[in-house]
């Protein structure tokens, strides 16, 4: 079972991504984790970081396919509209969803105050991620479609007024009845 969280940034797929990884007896791998060497080592979105990232999505990729079948992988991404390398990314997961399958794509959201609210939160900062509310003002009110909206298996959370473990039970119990 492949289950990708998909979610602009702020909206809480990695917290819900490890309550769900634990609750199911899984593995997750969060977009950070991938992400994080070339945002260290390249500058961002470089011929460089691009490279860097396919590189090491590859490796973890390898990785998920060695596991048990029946172990599940959370994947957690931010992957909308349509451009050369979100296209080659998002083929590169549902090529992995139909190795392992079941494949099914959570669409993670909440409103903008929300949004704005936990995007500048503090914690963030430490795991290297975006703080600036204005993202979220930017993705809510003009962004591109998130990736995933024909997948067979497609679950769409406001995770709102939710808590990461609500959010997780809630995936889970759609996840497993699918």
């Amino acid at each position: 079972m492949i289950i990708v969280l998909n979610g602009y940034p702020g909206v809480g797929k990695m917290t819900i991504g490890a309550e769900l990884a634990d609750l199911l007896g899984g593995r997750m791998l969060d977009i950070h984790s991938v992400y994080n060497v070339a945002i260290a080592l390249t500058e961002f979105k470089s011929p460089e970081f691009i490279e860097t990232v396919e590189r090491i999505e590859a490796i973890a990729h390898e990785l998920i396919r060695a596991l048990p079948a029946e172990q599940p992988v959370v994947l957690t991404t931010v992957l909308t509209g349509r451009s050369e390398w979100a296209d080659r990314q998002w083929d590169r997961i549902v090529e992995l969803g139909r190795e392992r399958p079941p494949f099914q794509v959570v669409h993670v959201a909440c409103d903008l105050a929300e949004n704005e609210r936990r995007i500048a939160s503090a914690g963030r900062a430490a795991k290297r991620k975006l703080r600036d509310p204005e993202v979220a003002v930017r993705n809510q009110t003009g962004a591109e479609s998130l990736r995933g909206l024909d997948a067979t298996h497609l679950l769409t959370l406001d995770t709102t007024s939710m808590t990461a473990g609500g959010a997780a039970d809630e995936i889970a119990a759609w996840a497993t009845s699918a």
